[in-house]
């Protein structure tokens, strides 16, 4: 190989480490199909870690200071930081709740079996569909 091109070929190797992940993107490219798409995969994860890992379904639709919080979270409250509970949900379905200052708000509701549901919050950026937050309800 010349040295101009193993030159070249370092230089774009070393771009494409440097470039920024691009977030999975769900069909439809809303950010109600992005959260409902991320719940989807990251279930399956917890289910059947043959394809990916919870963790690297994390990774893929979530912003890294998220991630840090979710870790945390789990750590203080001893459950899944993304089910907010022990144990896996058996059905869940997305609202879209409204959108400002460049994020959309969507509301995640989890049901588990004798009608036990709770909400969780999520907020995606409008630009890229990243998911940047999920939290318990407000005010709970």
């Amino acid at each position: 190989m010349s040295k101009l091109r193993t030159t070249l070929v370092a230089a774009v190797l070393g771009a494409a480490v440097l470039a920024p992940a691009v977030p999975a993107q769900a069909a439809g490219g809303t950010p109600e199909a992005q959260v409902n798409t991320f719940f989807r995969e990251y279930r399956r994860a917890v289910l059947d870690t043959k394809d990916k890992s919870p963790a690297e379904v994390r990774a893929e639709y979530l912003t890294a200071g998220l991630n840090r919080q979710l870790d945390e979270w789990a750590r203080v409250h001893d459950a899944d930081p993304v089910f907010r509970a022990q144990n896996v949900p058996l059905d869940w379905s997305t609202r879209y709740e409204g959108s400002g200052g460049g994020h959309a708000t969507i509301v995640l509701t989890e049901r588990w079996g004798a009608g036990v549901a709770q909400d969780v919050w999520y907020s995606v950026r409008l630009g890229t569909l990243v998911i940047s937050d999920l939290a318990d309800p407000p005010g709970r």
